[in-house]
């Protein structure tokens, strides 16, 4: 029985990504043309998000939204999700209507016909040389003085321990504070366990419900770099709250 699971999920998950990526060839033409010009790119935003949709629907997947809070579209956020996941980037185009900018590994710049998005509208960040990252860096708050919201991933990559948080960089802290914009933490609890990327783990996956968590958003007013470990460790405290709330996601239900 279980070799017949895995069997299925690794089928499901071939499904997953053949479905993701000729759909993406579909929509191609439509995210050049609206990705000309410069930025803020609304128009490919809406098929950015519209393509997501598309994925979780034909992978059978349903995103249920659980809003602590409702981000307000007037406002700039520094979207700060837990990484669990490839789910998550798909899913967070579907949760959150706001308009912004992802911050991404600069591989994703390399990866042929996609790396469009790179070029114009998402950053690229290449944590390997200083410079790229400095001026991925710069990129990020010259957004975010435009009023883009900028989404990044606090722990950089997927950790090992997922659905537990790995370790956190500053680098998405230090942005708030420099910019002075407030965190919204965005939680992720069934990605692991729908689509799995854990090198513990035999990958697999599988379609079902994936809930979202948007928390009030973490004020910096005031704050400075020296503030920047507290300021971490409140974030990684809330998020570990509603990861807990929720059994890290074995459970169906909340606390």
């Amino acid at each position: 029985m279980r070799i017949f699971r895995i069997v299925l999920g690794n089928i499901w998950r071939f499904w997953f990504f053949f479905e993701a990526v000729v759909t993406f060839f579909l929509l191609f033409p439509f995210f050049v043309v609206t990705l000309s010009g410069k930025a803020p790119y609304h128009r490919a935003f809406w098929w950015m998000q519209l393509h997501a949709r598309i994925i979780v629907f034909l992978a059978g997947i349903r995103v249920k939204v659980i809003s602590n809070y409702v981000p307000d579209k007037s406002q700039t956020y520094l979207i700060c999700p837990n990484h669990i996941s490839y789910l998550d980037i798909v899913v967070t185009y579907v949760a959150l209507p706001h308009y912004f900018h992802f911050m991404g590994k600069a591989e994703l710049e390399r990866v042929p016909f996609f790396n469009i998005f790179f070029k114009r509208m998402n950053i690229g960040v290449n944590r390997s040389s200083r410079s790229a990252s400095h001026k991925a860096y710069l990129r990020a708050g010259n957004d975010l003085k435009n009023h883009i919201s900028i989404a990044i991933f606090p722990e950089a990559t997927i950790p090992a321990s997922n659905p537990q948080l790995g370790p956190m960089k500053n680098g998405a802290f230090k942005l708030a504070v420099e910019n002075q914009v407030s965190i919204l933490p965005v939680c992720y609890v069934d990605h692991w366990k729908l689509l799995p990327d854990s090198p513990r783990k035999i990958f697999g996956g599988r379609p079902g419900v994936a809930r979202v968590i948007i928390d009030k958003p973490i004020s910096v007013k005031e704050l400075t770099l020296a503030d920047v470990p507290e300021l971490k460790q409140l974030y990684r405290q809330k998020m570990d709250n509603m990861l807990a709330a929720y059994h890290y996601g074995f459970g169906e239900h909340k606390l």
